[in-house]
């Protein structure tokens, strides 16, 4: 006999009315194409192929040991615990309120952060590449208006209810197919007619300064099967439709991902393989195949011209890649704000974001504040870095992925724990070996976040081969404190979080499982 999801733990008053706003509009293909969304953000795919065909080896490698055992993972947890909040769930039913908060709020935050920092800088950076015909992207007053455009746009869409909302992923989904795959056969077009760039079988070997460059980045861009579960009792049927989704998108992100990495290694050199522009300057470079040119300065520089057709084509493809970023930041909203949503009326959180809105069924409350916090982000850096595109788009890009990863360190853990500490719930699908998978993918996140804060500890720290592009010799300290300081204090906001949410979790209508911490 198998024990109901909601007797495991205790049920405030708040998560039964909050819940009873909740709409179930969320079915088999709108979790498959939320979940591409979610996994294949083409942001990163520049900052890859940067590092040459090492890159794509790397790729491959960790798609074995962690893409692929983490679908797994998650295939389990979203269909055996199919509640809303997901992750939050998973970590409070697993190690208690206290450390899901915790954890839950640097889920969240980063998010907002990606948003308002790395993607619409990025995005700002393509529209006035292709469109305004700028190098370097939008500037002054322009800068502003578009990227507050873009962050508000993604806060409105994130409101919709699913009904209306899940129409987003689709069509970034939708986006990805066309982009990536007209992407991938102007590079076999431009091959033919102009050669490639080329790199020898032993440019794939792989080294261990090649691993730690990657590793964060990499990973980065392979987690978020769990995402979708954050609107778990908006599903119509988790238990069958959650690992049909994780299964099917897990197979599209590895080639989506590793056509285009490969296409910018074909045609690009890799010294001129940049983290901001990488994959927009390789889709100026393959598109002149269908009218522009590509020669060198002085320098040896690239300099593409793109014309007729080309240009038609140039500035539809980088119309679809803002399209994508775009959706990119609200797939995550959409389910990092519900988390946090549900921390919030389960006490884990300020009971006044703990709202769901009766009209939309989505957490208002905390979209705004999501909205807010990204035009902070947004405006803080424009300050601090000023004009310095890329090095706004590294900043805020490693903060975005150091929090990340940490908030998977209760995470993985808890597929084990819910196996041991709660036997019998309902299992519609078994990860196999999950002390094993949950140990392994926990020991690689562990140490990616060590080598994000501390590059080529072990082995040469902050050394020629390990720092970071644009630092320094020497300020070592300084970028461990740039990265540090911000951890500890989103760690003391989820800390005080746990705090204001006192009174609501002391107001329970249905005591759980003892055995359950709190």
């Amino acid at each position: 006999m198998t024990t109901p999801i909601h007797e495991q733990h205790d049920v405030t008053r708040a998560e039964v009315e909050e819940k009873a706003k909740l709409q179930k509009h969320f079915g088999r293909f709108d979790i498959l194409f939320f979940l591409i969304c979610t996994l294949v953000g083409v942001d990163t795919i520049g900052t890859v192929a940067a590092s040459g065909a090492e890159a794509f080896t790397w790729m491959a490698i960790l798609a074995v040991i962690f893409f692929i055992p983490s679908a797994l993972l998650f295939a389990e947890l979203g269909s055996a615990f199919p509640e809303e909040g997901g992750p939050y769930v998973w970590a409070r039913l697993a190690f208690g309120r206290l450390a899901g908060a915790i954890n839950n709020f640097l889920y969240w935050i980063t998010n907002p952060v990606w948003l308002g920092g790395s993607l619409a800088t990025l995005a700002a950076f393509t529209f006035g590449k292709f469109f305004l015909h700028q190098d370097e992207g939008l500037d002054g007053a322009a800068w502003y208006v578009f990227t507050l455009i873009f962050v508000w746009v993604g806060v409105l869409a994130a409101i919709l209810s699913f009904q209306v909302g899940k129409w987003i992923p689709t069509i970034g989904a939708y986006a990805r197919f066309v982009l990536l795959g007209g992407f991938t056969i102007a590079v076999i077009l431009f091959a033919i007619k102009n050669g490639i760039h080329g790199f020898g079988f032993g440019d794939f070997g792989v080294t261990y300064p090649g691993f730690i460059a990657l590793v964060g980045v990499l990973m980065f861009n392979f987690v978020g099967f769990e995402l979708p579960s954050s609107a778990g009792d908006e599903m119509t049927d988790p238990q069958k439709d959650v690992p049909f989704g994780i299964f099917r998108a897990a197979i599209a992100a590895i080639f989506l991902y590793g056509l285009p990495i490969l296409g910018i290694l074909l045609v690009l050199p890799t010294d001129q393989v940049t983290s901001l522009g990488g994959f927009v300057d390789a889709i100026q470079s393959v598109f002149t195949v269908f009218g522009g040119s590509v020669a060198t300065d002085a320098d040896g520089a690239l300099v593409v011209e793109l014309t007729g057709m080309g240009m038609i084509l140039g500035d539809f493809a980088a119309l679809l890649f803002i399209i994508c970023l775009l959706t990119s930041g609200v797939t995550w909203i959409m389910g990092s704000d519900r988390a946090l949503a549900v921390s919030a009326f389960d006490g884990a959180g300020p009971r006044s974001l703990g709202v769901i809105s009766a009209r939309f069924g989505t957490p208002v409350r905390v979209n705004i504040l999501s909205g807010v916090i990204s035009t902070i982000v947004l405006l803080a850096t424009r300050y601090f870095v000023g004009d310095n595109t890329s090095r706004a788009f590294t900043t805020v890009l490693g903060l975005a992925i150091s929090t990340t990863l940490i908030s998977y360190l209760l995470i993985f853990p808890a597929l084990a724990v819910l196996r041991r500490r709660l036997p019998d719930v309902a299992r519609p699908y078994k990860a196999p070996w999950p002390t094993f998978v949950s140990a392994l993918l926990t020991i690689l996140i562990l140490f990616a976040t060590i080598q994000l804060f501390l590059p080529g500890l072990g082995v040469d720290w902050f050394g020629d081969d390990y720092r970071p592009d644009g630092w320094e010799a020497g300020e070592g300290v300084t970028f461990l404190i740039t990265n540090l300081v911000p951890l500890l204090i989103f760690i003391v906001m989820g800390v005080i979080f746990y705090a204001l949410g006192a009174k609501t979790r002391r107001d329970v209508v249905v005591q759980g499982d003892a055995h359950v911490p709190e």
